[in-house]
């Protein structure tokens, strides 16, 4: 029941007699998980004892405390949830490359299975377990419906192109999730000691975790329901309206892996809401979304100015010396010190409560590129904020998205214009025909509390 398309390997390894081990990375979560069902299948078929690693490295692209948090309180359901079934869950600090390798030799493993991510730091990883492993290394694209190397073998001009490849695959790949079936007997690993691994963390404390938003499967799943049984309605006509509560809210729980999107995406075509609300969520949550994953997994350089297009890098060089009205620091930036309200409410609904809504993302990116020296240096601020501040930071909807924003990825040429060169303008008026600007900004200056005061799952 797990297609073979889906499972590749890393090396030239057999499996061998021992335990199998699923290094569980990307894709935190027990249930509609293709690579922990997979390991699973591979410890029934070696009758091998079955063992899911987590590797938690001290820091992880500078992610703060915030982050940090939000993945250890995931985590922590995830060692219950498994108890139930009697797999073992073992969290190990350090880095991968050390780690793995040796938590593998101590087992006596016979293969170790992993999840997929395009992101470059995890491929290092995995080409350096790789030299030092000496069983079988599979990798299982749980995150995406369709394979990520399934999908398109090289980088997609935009939606329009991928949109055909993926919609053709749809059929192969988005089917229903068999369940886990539990081990026979219990585990004799001893549980993680969470405040232990706390104490140990090097993550910045600047950043403090956020209270309105509820980390974990179980909590993700309460978002998708409350999303499905009312925001989806009206989301067609009224997602890119900030002040709507229109949106889904689940990118913090597709990012750190604590939902499938191939789940949502069957409860989604299975709700009742209207066909126009549907269609409109799975363009984001399927095209959007694994447009951005090709990007990362053919773009090396997708989080850098240079991964941008060329046309775009021409016309911003060509733009290099125009007059910018306001220049800010990436600090202004950060502290919501520019001149206009309506950013700083953009960047105060991010800092405080570790969101910000797409249509808001692009406007922000877009002004950082404005009012910065170079569009090299907007574009690194941009990162720099989205990843400290952001929940669904270090993704690759940020990165394709600051790209969209700054350096016109997924786009096309527009009209000429001083700064912007031919990347696509927005700005406060724009805004002002599409939603209650006031609105907005009146309560991102006070949102921390007001999102204190929001359920999400009523």
């Amino acid at each position: 029941m797990i297609n073979p398309r889906r499972i590749r390997l890393l090396n030239e390894s057999h499996d061998g007699d021992g335990a199998v081990i699923y290094w569980m990375s990307r894709d935190q979560r027990v249930r509609h998980n293709w690579a922990l069902l997979f390991a699973r299948r591979k410890a029934e078929l070696l009758r091998q004892p079955l063992v899911v690693l987590f590797t938690l490295a001290p820091t992880f692209l500078q992610a703060p405390f915030r982050h940090y948090d939000f993945m250890l309180k995931g985590l922590q359901a995830v060692e219950a949830d498994l108890r139930a079934l009697n797999i073992p869950f073992v969290l190990l600090q350090g880095n991968p490359e050390t780690e793995l390798p040796r938590f593998s030799e101590n087992m006596k493993a016979g293969l170790v299975v992993t999840d997929f991510s395009p992101l470059n730091i995890s491929r290092e990883w995995k080409k350096k377990i790789i030299s030092h492993l000496t069983v079988p290394l599979y990798e299982v694209d749980a995150h995406n419906i369709i394979p990520c190397w399934i999908a398109s073998g090289r980088q997609e001009y935009s939606a329009r192109t991928i949109r055909p490849k993926i919609n053709a695959l749809l059929g192969e790949f988005l089917t229903e999730f068999p369940e886990l079936e539990p081990l026979a007997s219990p585990s004799e690993h001893q549980p993680v000691d969470w405040n232990d691994v706390c104490r140990k963390l090097k993550a910045d404390p600047a950043v403090p975790p956020v209270e309105w938003l509820k980390p974990g499967e179980k909590a993700g799943e309460a978002c998708l329901d409350s999303f499905l049984r009312g925001r989806l309605a009206s989301y067609a006509e009224q997602r890119n309206d900030p002040n709507a509560e229109a949106t889904s809210h689940l990118s913090p729980y597709l990012h750190f892996g604590q939902i499938s999107a191939q789940f949502v995406a069957i409860k989604t075509k299975k709700s009742k809401a209207p066909e126009a609300g549907r269609n409109a969520f799975l363009e984001e949550l399927i095209i959007r979304r694994e447009l951005a994953e090709n990007f990362c997994c053919h773009n090396k350089h997708y989080d850098s100015y240079e991964g941008i297009p060329e046309w775009a890098r021409e016309s911003l060089k060509q733009h290099g010396g125009d007059r910018r009205e306001y220049l800010y620091s990436g600090e202004d930036f950060a502290a919501a010190k520019t001149h206009e309200r309506l950013w700083n409410a953009a960047q105060l609904e991010l800092t405080k409560t570790g969101v910000i809504h797409g249509y808001m993302r692009m406007y922000w990116a877009k002004k950082i590129l404005e009012w910065s020296e170079t569009p090299e240096q907007a574009f690194e601020t941009a990162i720099a904020l989205n990843d400290r501040y952001a929940l669904d930071g270090r993704d690759p909807n940020g990165y394709a998205g600051i790209s969209w924003s700054i350096g016109g990825l997924h786009d096309r040429p527009w009209f000429d214009r001083p700064v912007y060169g031919k990347i696509r303008y927005m700005n406060a008026s724009g805004c002002a025909r599409k939603f209650d600007v006031n609105r907005y900004i009146t309560r991102n200056e006070g949102c921390s509390e007001q999102k204190k005061q929001q359920n999400l799952f009523s």
